[in-house]
Order: C-alpha cells, then structure tokens, then sequence
C-alpha cells in the first residue's frame, strides 16, 4: 500500500498560534479520513516563521536557498496540501503571500489543496474565499469546496457541542481525503514494471 503524504503549511508567528491548532486539527482529520478508506498516509508541517529569513531572501534573489530549497521540494513532491494562514486587515498575512509568490507556477498543478485562516471575529472569515482561493486558483490547484476559518472564540471553553468548528473540519478533511484518493497521477506507475524478464522471453519464444 503507497502512504499518501500530506504538506502542512503553517503561517502562524506567534508560539504557539491558534494557526498552527487548527492546521494539526485539519491534518488529523484529514488522516482519520484517510484511514477509514484503508489508506496510510504521513503529515509533514511546516512553520513559515522558521524559514521567513530564506523567504525574504529568495524574493530579493529569485533563487530558493538551503532549507527553503527542501522545504518547496517536501510540499510540492506531497500528495496533498493544507496551507492556514493567519488573517490581517481581511486577508492573509504577507508572510503567506511571500511564501506563496515563490512557488514556481505549476508546482501545484492539480495538487489537492484545503484552506484554512485564523482571526480575531467570524466576520473576517470570507477572506478565505475572495483572498486565499483564488491564490490557489491561480495556482491549477484542486481546491476543496469546504475552507476553514476559526475565530478566537472558537477555541474558548468547550463549546464543541454548539460550536460548527469541528464538524466544518471533520467534513473538510473528508473532502481533502476523497480528492487525494482520487487525484490520477499522484503516484505514477513504473513504465517498465510490466516488462518482461530476458528469461521470459526466452521461455515464450
């Protein structure tokens, strides 16, 4: 069974983040969803503030350096991505977009993508889907329908009984699940694995 890999994207700056709770939440949803279709997978997050020093770098030079260098090779190689950013002045913040900017254009060409924003009220929440989607639309990426934004209220008490955060993830992570399933090509087959050993040829001639 090939393990489905999954790249997290973390713009969060503070430590901890409410950024970096609801990306981990949206990736063990997403998990869960993908071991109930007997899939395995892997989750690899990575925290944007540790590398907005190459970011910077990269913008000014054009070139991606060090572990910047591995880090776009991690998410664009993944069979999936969830990318949460932190919302300022109703859109995502200028790390994100820096990050974002120097994707070469088709890295994510097909690859299923799930949204995610954090911010202080629910009322910046369609950011998410006149901000970050169409940056990702932009991108040839698969974006699942369902996004999810978590206001700071959300993660107070324990509320989930009225709350539609969890299951806003837990449906989101079922769709994230279903589009890497599905996604063709996500692991291509060796073009030679179907031909036949010198030996057989030998015994069918």
């Amino acid at each position: 069974m090939t393990e489905r890999r999954i790249a997290v994207v973390s713009a969060g700056l503070g430590r901890p983040s409410s950024t970096r709770l609801l990306a981990d939440r949206l990736s063990a949803a997403t998990t869960a969803e993908l071991a109930a279709r007997e899939l395995s997978s892997s989750v690899e997050t990575f925290e944007l503030r540790d590398i907005a020093h190459d970011i910077v770098n990269a913008m000014l030079t054009g070139f991606p350096a060090g572990q910047l260098r591995e880090t776009l090779a991690e998410i664009t190689g993944a069979d999936g991505l969830i990318a949460v950013s932190p919302l300022f002045t109703t859109s995502y913040s200028g790390l994100f977009k820096s990050f974002v900017d120097i994707l070469e254009q088709d890295s994510l060409n097909g690859v299923p993508v799930l949204l995610g924003a954090t911010g202080g009220t629910p009322r910046h929440s369609l950011a998410l889907e006149y901000a970050m989607r169409p940056l990702f639309t932009y991108l040839h990426a698969d974006v699942v329908p369902t996004s999810v934004f978590a206001a700071t209220d959300d993660w107070s008490g324990n509320g989930d009984q009225v709350n539609p955060l969890p299951k806003r993830i837990q449906r989101a992570g079922g769709e994230f699940a279903d589009r890497i399933t599905q996604r063709v090509g996500a692991h291509p087959t060796d073009p030679f694995q179907d031909v036949p050993s010198f030996e057989q040829m030998l015994r069918d001639t």
